[in-house]
């Protein structure tokens, strides 16, 4: 079959990487995602859309006919990272990988249900779960891991944060570097992190009911992870007519669940949202960075 990418993959890959980089790979990427299932000797089912936004997934049987998932991603995207973070938690808490280094840039892992995340149940339902879950992802990392630090991921997002606001953003802008210089100054926690942990991350799974997918491992504190969590659902946030207040307790009920300090929590999710909501103007998606400009605000 052919290996077409989704246009989801398409747009996030451009976005993020610049299409001089991503253009190139996405020309070659049906060959490459048929050269890594032939290799691996997988029947492919059909390629899931709308997909990620880092790589194409295929949903694929092996050899034996035991159904899993081929993610296809380009070098630029640290697909090793990925393994490395799936291959250290072996399938707790996270989509367990299934292959050895195949010698490619193809990672193949356990099948979960796309179509089934925590995004359908109800928000009070799926926090739990989320919390659940991602607490099993917190572990020490490995030794001598190639993983980046948190400190060192958000001083790279802080470079065109820096460079010249507008003026109506302005203080905004300077509010979340100043949490993030504080935060990333005075972390104790060096855990492995999924990097990019929300409710659409964890889906349902047969071997326990919800695992992680998708991870962009660092190490770091509790708190950053948990911070994109925080923001979930957020158009219906800004809909609600108490949704500031609703945002905020949010952030206690987290951090109380799961032992973070609640200001920790409250500075790294105004940095996580001030910086995806100005990613997203200059991407010129300024329906999702007015929603997330505005409930960074809020906080």
């Amino acid at each position: 079959m052919a290996f077409e990418p989704p246009e989801r993959l398409v747009r996030a890959l451009g976005e993020t990487y610049g299409e001089e980089l991503a253009g190139p790979w996405l020309g070659r990427l049906p060959e490459l995602a048929a050269d890594a299932a032939a290799r691996r000797g997988l029947g492919v089912d059909r390629v899931q859309a709308p997909g990620g936004r880092s790589s194409l997934v295929a949903l694929v049987r092996r050899p034996d006919g035991a159904p899993a998932a081929l993610k296809v991603a380009p070098s630029f995207a640290r697909p090793d990272l990925e393994r490395a973070a799936l291959a250290h938690w072996n399938g707790w808490g996270a989509a367990q990988l299934l292959d050895d280094d195949g010698g490619d840039d193809a990672l193949l892992v356990e099948r979960l249900h796309p179509e089934v995340s925590l995004r359908s149940l109800p928000e009070a339902k799926a926090l739990l779960e989320a919390a659940g879950t991602v607490r099993r992802l917190w572990v020490e990392p490995p030794g001598g891991h190639a993983f980046e630090t948190v400190a060192e991921r958000t001083e790279r997002q802080s470079v065109p944060m820096r460079a010249a606001p507008d003026s109506e953003l302005a203080p905004l802008v300077e509010a979340a570097l100043t949490a993030r210089d504080e935060l990333a100054g005075s972390a104790g926690e060096l855990l492995l992190l999924h990097g990019n942990f929300r409710q659409s991350k964890v889906l349902s799974g047969e071997r326990v009911p919800w695992l992680t997918v998708g991870p962009e491992p660092l190490v770091g504190e509790r708190a950053y992870d948990l911070a994109r969590l925080v923001r979930d659902r957020v158009e219906d946030l800004i809909a609600a007519p108490s949704g500031a207040s609703a945002a905020r307790r949010r952030v206690n009920k987290l951090a109380d669940s799961l032992d973070v300090e609640p200001a920790r929590l409250h500075g790294w999710t105004l940095f996580r949202a001030v910086e995806s909501g100005l990613r997203a103007r200059a991407a010129g998606r300024h329906q999702d960075a007015e929603l997330l400009l505005e409930f960074a605000g809020w906080l």
